[in-house]
């Protein structure tokens, strides 16, 4: 006899077998019980997570001729043809493929007849979102308004693209993801049953794989045991089976990041390639582990273990590297690799783009979003606290002999037409801004400079750098450039935020008597 995979073989027979949806089994074990049968039913919930499974265990309850409080007994001819396929009371339609008016039409006609044997006819149409326009209209009103003896269940992954006046017609039932805890005690019941041997931690491992699905945990396990079958299968084999690497991997990696080691980095990359790793799989579980490091950082309770779903021993490597982190570092390392992830998808060149990225996480400089400059305004900080070196003492001193020694007297100013537009409209410029400029542009004050031209003031020199150079400098002189109607220069400049800015630099605003409005940063 040929194989069965684990998920069909064990796919539950009654409510009882039911694991992680107990909110709607409790609800439809309570309409059996008190004979509260709804016509309509729209089931709906991620890939994997028991919506056929509860449609058919329901449609053998209605039937049964020996209910169990409220469940399927499985022994009357009625569950048990209905269990093998064979009966004419459950009609399972594929609405991706039988997706036509003329298939609804098909099965309008067929409402009309009562079912031979037994209480109810039974529809249970799986991926109801693929029904085409015409056939949701068809279907409306017997949806409505079915013979007493039908009823309709609608399953599907994407609610959004159900129709309002689907479902208002049916009661919805949202199914959840199943925790890990459930999916690998789900498993570890039936690895008993069929003499598996297999670590907790492999399917801890294994179920999270699954992301709340129980089907795909169990399509899973049955892989990694066929691959060793009649061995123990160990936490080792399954990462190896699954393209996957060890936390202590995450450890390593994130400690070269901290350490701006950019060879460590590669050579650790190298790593992970020779051994075959999936590099997709290696950034969907960084980014976990970097939401573990999150969560230790925005936390400080105590039972954390239970909560990251991680050993002691992890755990404390955890807590030493987010010691070392600050959040908004954390937050930025999970944006970059949330980007990294989906664009790995559609890339011919998975290593190049990986290696791209880790460089880009230790080198900020390289970024000129407002989340890489504070990262660099960061580490600039951190290198201030082990003493300035003296390339950067040397660089703060031109900064220092390049403010001006005496202070500029307001009444001495003659402001140029065109400065003093780009100062009165400035809420106008940010807001024509794009999200990254507008923020680095809201940190500025506006002066003029000894050759007339526009200066923008910052606190910090990273800020300037970033306005000289690059995408920065071209978008903001397009900007200014539309605006004015012709050119207007500018510069960035570097002031003391410890002193005066009026003994430093004219502040255009006061002058002119505007007050300078800040553009909220909108993502």
């Amino acid at each position: 006899m040929s194989y069965t995979a684990l998920y069909r073989k064990f796919r539950p027979q009654s409510f009882e077998d039911v694991r992680g949806q107990e909110h709607i089994v409790t609800t439809l074990k309570n309409q059996l019980k008190a004979d509260r049968i709804g016509h309509a039913y729209l089931f709906c919930g991620t890939r994997g997570t028991g919506k056929t499974t509860i449609a058919k265990i329901f449609a053998k309850a209605v039937n049964c001729e020996n209910p169990q409080d409220g469940s399927p007994c499985g022994e009357c001819a009625m569950c048990k043809a209905i269990a093998a396929g064979s009966s004419m009371n459950v009609i399972e339609i594929d609405a991706a493929s039988n997706n036509g008016v003329e298939n609804v039409r098909t099965i309008i006609e067929e409402v009309a007849y009562p079912p031979v044997e037994g209480k109810y006819k039974v529809y249970i149409m799986d991926e109801a979102h693929m029904l085409s326009e015409g056939a949701r209209n068809a279907l409306l009103k017997t949806l409505e308004e079915p013979p007493k003896y039908v009823i309709f269940i609608l399953a599907t992954t994407e609610v959004p693209r159900i129709p309002i006046t689907i479902m208002s017609r049916c009661q919805r039932y949202d199914f959840k993801r199943i925790s890990i805890e459930t999916i690998a005690g789900r498993m570890r019941e039936l690895t008993d049953i069929e003499g598996i041997q297999v670590e907790d931690k492999a399917l801890t491992y294994v179920a999270k794989a699954a992301d709340g699905s129980m089907r795909d945990g169990l399509s899973l396990l049955d892989q990694c045991v066929a691959f060793h079958f009649g061995e123990l299968l160990t936490y080792e084999k399954v990462l190896e089976i699954l393209g996957a690497v060890d936390t202590e991997v995450f450890s390593r990696l994130t400690r070269c990041i901290l350490a701006d080691d950019i060879i460590g980095g590669m050579t650790l990359v190298e790593e992970i390639v020779m051994q075959g790793r999936d590099l997709s799989q290696f950034v969907t579980d960084y980014i976990w582990y970097l939401r573990n490091l999150m969560l230790l950082k925005a936390s400080d309770a105590a039972d954390m273990e239970d909560l990251l779903n991680v050993s002691a021993e992890h755990l404390a490597l955890l807590k030493e590297e987010a010691a070392q982190l600050e959040m908004n570092s954390i937050l930025r390392y999970i944006d970059v690799f949330t980007e990294l992830s989906g664009r790995l998808r559609f890339s011919g060149q998975k290593r190049i783009m990986l290696e791209m990225y880790l460089i880009r996480l230790m080198r900020p400089q390289m970024d000129t979003d407002e989340k890489a400059v504070l990262e660099r305004v960061r580490s600039v900080e951190k290198k201030i606290e082990k003493g300035i070196p003296m390339a950067a003492a040397s660089q703060a001193a031109a900064v220092v002999a390049a403010a001006p020694a005496e202070p500029k007297r307001k009444l001495e100013i003659a402001v140029p037409e065109d400065i003093e537009k780009v100062v009165r409209d400035w809420p106008m410029i940010l807001g024509r801004s794009e999200f990254m400029l507008r923020g680095l542009l809201n940190k500025a004050k506006l002066s003029l400079g000894d050759n007339g031209h526009l200066l923008l003031c910052f606190t910090e020199s990273v800020l300037a750098d970033a306005l000289r150079n690059g995408n920065f400098k071209e978008q903001f002189a397009g900007i200014l450039n539309e605006h004015i109607g012709k050119e207007v220069p500018f510069d960035a400049v570097v002031y003391d935020e410890n002193r005066e800015f009026d003994t430093q630099f004219a502040d255009l605003a006061d002058i002119l008597n505007i007050k300078q409005i800040k553009v909220e940063v909108e993502d």
